[in-house]
């Protein structure tokens, strides 16, 4: 009976130990949901709040960025995101679509002068243009607008401006910023060349000026090119005032250039490396390559060389068993003679000598420059450049006041035409004509020894005696047929001629923008024909300036003409 109660009571304290767990949990339960509730409810209302929160910074944003615009635009807003493609141009303005016309027509843009742009890239997904953390950041720059023609949601970039914003690599879908600004007209510029080189230009300020003509806007870290001819270089835009983008249209720039920057460029470029008179330089030419130097003639040493005191000696001595090389000279502008571009050249094997002198009607004070061609194999050799003093005209003037040898007791030889001592005459023909031997050559008559007769040759072509060795270059050289670029087959010595003279292709110094430029075609107008214009310069002389005297402005051909007409200036 104790047992059975004893069960009975341990049961029952059980099973209320029970309920008091499960009315303890459910409290528990009741009291947790009440806290994910409030939990849930404080969620919602902070998601609420942050919403309204950034919400209203987005808007904030918005007003910022109008007020921003406005302020940049002068009270215009213009803002586009638009798809890039490539096209044709030479300086930094772009294509629009046409509804861009109308939108900046009607807040009357075109009231306030040149329009500008303020070019950004637009960040995406995955591209490589990604400059930071900062996902709103990527490259930008300016321009002007060329044309309304793009079409609708495109914007045509000219390869200036595509440099700029995509310098390593392009993504899917280029997407553009298109912001209108106003910027201020440009004071100062600081530039510095990506390779060395361009401060041998001559003129190269005028060169730049050309360049910039065909830009409205520069803006700090933007590289831009400048072409002489068909040489390439690339400036990098270091600092500007007065700010960091400016307007170039229509007003004076202070422009200093700094040293190049060497590192920035690894290839192999044409560089002039300086020549200083009574030194020399050694190098080494491949095949098919140049090598080029420049020296100067400064007015004393033109002076000593005009009245035929001195003449100027390049020399190249080449190492034994290294390869041939050729020598061409010009005097600048042409800063880069080349086979078919010079004024003169030495094609001898070996080492080989150049003088200038007196007689040669092109030489006078300036810089010249000489290019080492690699002719066959790789070449290692010393240049240098020296002021001789002219010995022959002493030999000459000696030889002159002495007698001539018809004056004296003397009998030509029959076989070398030389004339000998009558008293000798017999032994001299005895053995002249076992050991020497006349060429037969209409024109020639050189007497040469039985053993080198054999290596004398003469040209086919040309008539020119040569070493046998020698005979095969000088026909690569002089006789092989060259193709001009305008279409026209010669040999070296009149193709020579004809880039220097005739060539419509050949590069000449515009005399108004000290630009290099093609020659072309001559100038529509007969009276710039007669002036001796070339199509270029006739165009580019039509641009007018004001007069130094009067203030006038006066078309830069014509300005000789109005200072000696209006103020008797010549």
């Amino acid at each position: 009976m104790d047992f059975e109660l004893r069960r009975a009571r341990e049961k029952l304290d059980k099973e209320q130990k029970e309920r008091k767990q499960r009315a303890r949990q459910k409290l528990e339960r009741e009291r947790k949901a009440k806290e994910e509730a409030k939990k849930q409810r404080e969620a919602i209302d902070a998601e609420r709040s942050r919403r309204l929160f950034d919400a209203a910074q987005a808007q904030l944003k918005v007003d910022q960025q109008m007020q921003e615009s406005l302020l940049v635009g002068r009270g215009i807003m213009f803002y586009r995101v638009l798809e890039a493609v490539r096209c044709q141009g030479s300086g930094d303005k772009i294509k629009l679509p046409a509804s861009c016309f109308s939108e900046l027509q009607d807040q009357n843009a075109f009231d306030q002068g040149p329009l500008y742009f303020k070019l950004s890239t637009v960040y995406q997904e995955g591209s490589s243009e990604m400059i930071d953390a900062d996902k709103g950041k990527g490259r930008s720059t300016h321009s002007g607008v060329l044309e309304f023609t793009a079409d609708e949601g495109f914007v045509g970039l000219p390869p200036h401006v595509w440099q700029n914003l995509f310098p390593v690599d392009t993504p899917n879908i280029p997407l553009i910023e298109v912001r209108y600004v106003w910027l201020p007209k440009g004071t100062y510029a600081k530039l510095q060349p990506l390779r060395v080189g361009f401060s041998d230009l001559p003129n190269h300020k005028a060169i730049l000026e050309t360049s910039l003509r065909q830009h409205a806007t520069l803006s700090e870290d933007d590289i831009f090119t400048v072409n002489y001819g068909e040489l390439v270089y690339k400036l990098q835009v270091l600092e500007l005032k007065p700010s960091s983008s400016v307007s170039v249209l229509e007003t004076d720039i202070e422009v200093d250039i700094v040293g190049a920057d060497t590192d920035s460029e690894k290839t192999h470029e044409n560089v002039l490396k300086p020549l200083t008179f009574g030194t020399s330089e050694s190098g080494t030419v491949d095949e098919g390559h140049y090598s080029y130097y420049k020296f100067s003639i400064d007015n004393d040493t033109w002076e000593k060389i005009a009245s035929g005191d001195a003449k100027i000696e390049v020399k190249i001595e080449a190492e034994p068993n290294s390869g041939d090389t050729d020598i061409y000279i010009s005097k600048h502008p042409l800063i880069f003679p080349t086979r078919h571009q010079h004024e003169w050249s030495s094609h001898d094997i070996g080492s080989k000598v150049l003088i200038l002198s007196s007689k040669d009607k092109s030489l006078e004070a300036g810089t010249y420059s000489v290019g080492v061609y690699g002719f066959k194999g790789t070449t290692k050799y010393q240049v240098s450049v020296n002021v001789q003093g002219d010995s022959n005209r002493t030999v000459g003037q000696q030889a002159a006041s002495s007698s001539s040898p018809m004056d004296m007791d003397t009998v030509e030889c029959k076989n070398c035409k030389r004339y000998i001592p009558s008293r000798t005459i017999g032994l001299h023909e005895a053995y002249c004509s076992r050991h020497n031997v006349v060429c037969q050559h209409a024109g020639c008559g050189v007497v040469l020894r039985v053993e080198e007769a054999k290596n004398h040759v003469h040209c086919p072509k040309c008539e020119q005696a040569f070493h046998h060795g020698e005979m095969e270059k000088h026909m690569k050289v002089f006789h092989e047929p060259l193709h001009c670029p305008c279409g026209i087959v010669l040999e070296k010595e009149e193709m020579v001629q004809h880039q220097a003279s005739v060539c419509p292709l050949r590069l000449i110094a515009c005399r108004f923008c000290g630009d290099m430029v093609q020659a072309g075609s001559s100038a529509i107008d007969v009276r710039d024909r007669m002036r001796g214009l070339s199509e270029h310069e006739s165009a580019c002389g039509s641009r007018t300036a004001p007069c130094d005297s009067c203030g006038r402005s006066v078309m830069l051909k014509e300005m000789d003409i109005h200072r000696v007409a209006v103020h008797q200036k010549n």
